[in-house]
């Protein structure tokens, strides 16, 4: 399967970054029916460490796919574009989540979840049961797909974006929101406005937990900080892996929890969220 490094590297400019070398290596190399091996990928091609580093993100991503494909097609009812998919996981090289989605078709290791229209290549099914019965995903799945609703919202301790510590007991007694989110998601830009208004007029609480780090997105202080500095209303703090975990592993964005002045989880939402959704899922924890 492995060809040579310089001959990979042909096959992009000298301007592209590590990401785009790993992804343009993988299109010209992954064959139906074998696995891409990410140890050999790391000891044989890309020995340098932003190669090595980029290599890490997508092996990780790599696990993460099944998870968002599965709560997409449950929370909308069809399965995510291929531009959806690439804004969930900020995949910037162009046919970056195709080649993803290509290295699980190919590998016999995986079990068969999902179609695909072979023009296009968008996807046209999610089997969100054959990725629940598959020992990998579906603790993880079943976590995130059962939700929070009628159960104590999780206590959680971390930091602003000032560094300042942060923690649930800042909100204990009050209704608030945890709001999931990273820099340039396109549903979190759109929703965002919409929640930085609710918060101040309802008298809610928004906790805007960014998972950039979390993510190792590489968006850094200023470029976060500007961002925030146009929603004053929110509350403004990192998401940690400990409390994305807490949360039933958090694996698509936006995803918003509200809570009641009991400290229980009323409604969770997930993605795209028009304004009516917004309003009433606030109204009841701002009673």
């Amino acid at each position: 399967m492995l060809i040579s490094l310089a001959l990979a590297l042909a096959l992009v400019t000298p301007q592209q970054d590590a990401e785009a070398r790993v992804v343009e290596y993988l299109k010209a190399n992954v064959k139906p029916g074998e696995p891409v091996m990410a140890s050999r990928l790391a000891n044989e091609v890309f020995t340098a460490p932003d190669e090595r580093k980029a290599l890490d993100r997508l092996f990780k991503t790599f696990f993460k796919v099944p998870l968002f494909l599965a709560q997409h097609q449950k929370a909308a009812g069809k399965p995510p574009t291929l531009a959806e998919i690439s804004e969930q996981f900020a995949f910037r090289v162009p046919g970056e989540a195709d080649v993803m989605l290509r290295i699980m078709e190919s590998d016999p290791r995986l079990p068969k979840f999902f179609a695909r229209d072979a023009k296009s290549g968008e996807l046209t099914s999610v089997d969100v049961d054959t990725i629940l019965a598959d020992a990998r995903f579906g603790k993880a799945i079943e976590r995130s797909l059962s939700g929070l609703e009628g159960k104590p919202a999780p206590a959680f301790a971390t930091t602003s974006f000032a560094g300042s510590p942060y923690a649930s007991t800042a909100v204990a007694g009050r209704p608030y929101v945890v709001y999931f989110w990273f820099s340039g998601c396109p549903p979190c830009v759109q929703i965002a406005p919409v929640l930085e208004e609710r918060a101040r007029t309802a008298g809610v609480t928004v906790v805007a937990a960014n998972a950039d780090r979390a993510l190792e997105l590489g968006v850094t202080d200023e470029e976060r900080n500007a961002y925030a500095a146009k929603l004053k209303g929110l509350t403004m703090v990192h998401a940690t892996p400990e409390m994305q975990t807490a949360f039933g592993g958090i694996g698509v964005y936006p995803t918003l929890f509200f809570v009641d002045k009991a400290g229980a989880v009323t409604r969770q939402l997930v993605s795209r969220q028009d304004r009516a959704g917004l309003d009433a899922a606030l109204a009841a924890i701002a009673k």
